[in-house]
C-alpha cells in the first residue's frame, strides 16, 4: 500500500446535507476519537432493548464518544455521560446520532 493510498483510506469525511448541514448516520458508524449527539433509537428496535438503552444513558440530545473498538471491530466501547459502555454493532446501529464539530 502506498502512502497515498493509505492516507486516503484513513480520510474521514463527514456527511453533509444539501446546504452544508451535518446529516445523521448511525452510531456504529463512527470511527474512535469521534463525538456525537444522539438523535434517536429507530423503531425496528424490541422494546426491551431500546428501554435498556434509555436506562443506560443512551437517550436524544446526550454526547457519545467513541472510545475503541474490539480487536475484530466488536463491540465498541462508548463514553456517555461519564460512563464507558461497551455495545454490539448490531444495537449500535440502532442509535441515530449527529456528529459534533
Amino acid at each position: 500500500m502506498s502512502v497515498l493510498s493509505a492516507f486516503l483510506s484513513d480520510r474521514v469525511i463527514a456527511p453533509t446535507g444539501v446546504a452544508g448541514e451535518r446529516t445523521s448516520c448511525a452510531l456504529s458508524e463512527l470511527k474512535p476519537g469521534a463525538r456525537a449527539r444522539i438523535i434517536d433509537v429507530r423503531d425496528e428496535v424490541d422494546q426491551a432493548v431500546a428501554r435498556r438503552l434509555f436506562d443506560l444513558g443512551f437517550r436524544p440530545g446526550v454526547q457519545v464518544d467513541v472510545v475503541r473498538r474490539a480487536p475484530m471491530a466488536d463491540p465498541v466501547i462508548f463514553r456517555v455521560a461519564g460512563c464507558e459502555l461497551a455495545l454490539r454493532r448490531a444495537q449500535a446501529r440502532c442509535i441515530r446520532v449527529s456528529l459534533e464539530a
